[in-house]
This record gives structure tokens, C-alpha cells and sequence, in this order.
């Protein structure tokens, strides 16, 4: 019995990569990452998908929902353990102002260890992820199933799989609205494709 989960990073909000988003409130898509959620869409009709599953951030459900059309799928299940890292104080901070920080420094230098200010690790992070994965495998054997989540939530998991440490995440890249699939068995679990764009 295996499930294939397709683990998609939300498409990009109108400044990603110039400011830490975390799990602020309003961050949305905008007209580019719209497109891609929508080009994503169709690219994920070719799966038979059986769930949707979405972190609770505005930007993975507006990813989430073109998708649900395109795929017939009826409802979109939210799952708090897809949600972003809680960067507490950091959050809506851009990355100029955090590279001052000697501990955002830690916690970029030291991933397997550090802790953001609200105090969640990157352990934590991983677990959560690969706990909803087990949940989700004991009803979805022999299906596909799509996560919508983010890029560090992505990487733990991936990093999990692959029996990386946690601080090696940075030698790989998730971006926005692309697909990382990865298949779990009663074997185990390995890594399909990476990164992949839509």
C-alpha cells in the first residue's frame, strides 16, 4: 500500500523574498502568483487527486482552491500542521532588518538547533509535517494527495526522507508553486521529484 503526496509551496505573494511573511494575516496572492496558482492547477489535473490538504495562511488556501476546481476535488481539509514556522517577533520584518539579528543569524547557521522567538525548532516543524503525513496515509492508501504548505515546512519533510540533518536544508531549493513529490509505503518512504515547476 503506498500514498503519493505532492508537497506544493504556495504561489508567491506580491513580495516574496523581501520581507519574512510567517503567519502574518493578509499576506495574499498577487496578479503573478494568481497566474501560478492557476498554471499549477492544471498541471495537478493530471493527477488523480483523492485529498487537498492546506496550511491555514491566506496564500496556500488561494493556491489550494484553482487547484480543488481543476481536480474535482470537494474540500479543501486545513491542517494547522502544514502551517508556516511561528517566527513570532520576526514575522513582517524584511531581511535587511533581520540580518542584523545575531539570533535570525543562529537560526539560519545553526537550523538543526536554533529556535525563532516563539520557541518552535525546526525539529518541532518536522515533526508536525511527517505527523500529518502518517495521519493522512492511514485513509489515502493507493492515492495521491496534494499538501499546500511552505518552503522551510517542505524542506523538513523532505530532509526527513532523504535522512538529512535539518541544517542541510539549505542545499536545496523549494520555490514558489512548485511540486515535490514523495511516495510513503509500508518500505518507507523516497523522494520522486524535487522543486519541480508547474
Amino acid at each position: 500500500m503506498t500514498t503519493t503526496f505532492f508537497l506544493i509551496r504556495h504561489a508567491a505573494h506580491d513580495n516574496v523574498g523581501s520581507y519574512l511573511a510567517g503567519r502574518m494575516d493578509g499576506v495574499c496572492l498577487g496578479a503573478a502568483g494568481q497566474a501560478q496558482a492557476l498554471h499549477l492547477a492544471r498541471r495537478m489535473a493530471r493527477e488523480p487527486l483523492a485529498a487537498i490538504c492546506s496550511s491555514p495562511r491566506e496564500r496556500t488556501l488561494e493556491t489550494a482552491k484553482p487547484m480543488a476546481i481543476a481536480c474535482a476535488v470537494d474540500r479543501i481539509a486545513i491542517c494547522q500542521e502544514l502551517d508556516e514556522i511561528d517566527f513570532g517577533a520576526w514575522s513582517g520584518k524584511t531581511f535587511d532588518e533581520l540580518n542584523g539579528d545575531a539570533a535570525w543569524q543562529m537560526w539560519n547557521s545553526q537550523r538543526q538547533s536554533a529556535r525563532t522567538p516563539s520557541g518552535e525548532t525546526m525539529q518541532d516543524v518536522q515533526q508536525r509535517v511527517v505527523a500529518v503525513m502518517d495521519t493522512v496515509r492511514q485513509t489515502a492508501q493507493n492515492q495521491c494527495v496534494a499538501l499546500i504548505s511552505h518552503a522551510d515546512v517542505i524542506k523538513a519533510a523532505v530532509c526527513k526522507v532523504l535522512g538529512l540533518q535539518l541544517g542541510e536544508c539549505f542545499r536545496f531549493d523549494i520555490e514558489p508553486a512548485s511540486i515535490t513529490t514523495i511516495v510513503y509505503g509500508d518500505w518507507g518512504s523516497k523522494l520522486i521529484r524535487l522543486n519541480e515547476s508547474a
